[in-house]
């Protein structure tokens, strides 16, 4: 009886994730992805070809557009592909819809988008510099997933992939525009924690780069939990 469930589940769980992905997947996806790597192959060869310093804060810099370009479609365009392929409504009609589908979506997103920056940034230990590889990625997920959980907060409002990208290229370009101001402080959301400043204390940088991961992370929380609340009023869908 118990192996008669556990397998019931494991069929529900397969069928759930392969349908999530395929969503996912579909459309325009497959552009940024190809985008992504061009953006990285052509950094990662003027960087080469520049014969400038190559260090792990090189890599960071050089895996986070890549990152944010990976998780910008699926997160930007998700509620809009629902609505133009007419299954808005049936998703509606879910028992605890924000969870089972859109939920998922994200926690699908945020592995393949990790898987591929483990990827990235294994290909970069072995061709350029070793460094932890882990630790690379897990770094560099608090910038993209909180611009892609920000993105999802979004979407629920405009209800449209252009106008939410506008939006999120406008919120990029503000804080590119403070780096100058905010470069080394905790609330640059594209802080380096690689590229120590020169006169800065270990101790003092590895507290900025902390509490810096602390309020991304507030902020993914906060911009998740306020989608999911958003899309509990349906009737702005409708």
């Amino acid at each position: 009886m118990n192996s008669k469930r556990i397998g019931i589940i494991w069929n529900w769980l397969y069928n759930m994730v392969g349908y999530n992905l395929k969503i996912i997947f579909a459309n325009k996806f497959i552009w940024f992805l190809l985008a992504s790597l061009a953006f990285f192959i052509g950094v990662l060869l003027i960087t080469l070809f520049s014969k400038g310093k190559i260090d792990p804060a090189t890599v960071y810099s050089l895996l986070l557009y890549p990152g944010l370009l990976l998780v910008f479609y699926p997160t930007v365009f998700g509620i809009q592909n629902d609505e133009d392929n007419r299954i808005l409504e049936i998703l509606f009609g879910i028992p605890d819809y924000r969870y089972k589908v859109w939920l998922v979506r994200l926690i699908l997103i945020y592995v393949v988008v990790f898987l591929i920056l483990l990827l990235l940034a294994l290909f970069c230990s072995w061709a350029l510099i070793p460094f932890g590889v882990f630790n690379m990625a897990w770094h560099l997920m608090f910038p993209i997933f909180f611009m892609g959980t920000l993105a999802f907060l979004l979407s629920t409002f405009i209800k449209n992939g252009i106008g939410t990208g506008v939006v999120m290229i406008i919120i990029g370009v503000f804080f590119t525009a403070l780096m100058g101001v905010i470069q080394n402080s905790k609330w640059n959301i594209f802080l380096n924690p690689f590229q120590q400043p020169d006169g800065m204390s270990e101790n003092a940088w590895k507290s900025i780069v902390q509490d810096s991961r602390i309020i991304l992370f507030v902020g993914m929380v906060l911009s998740l939990v306020g989608g999911l609340t958003s899309l509990q009023r349906r009737e702005r869908f409708i």
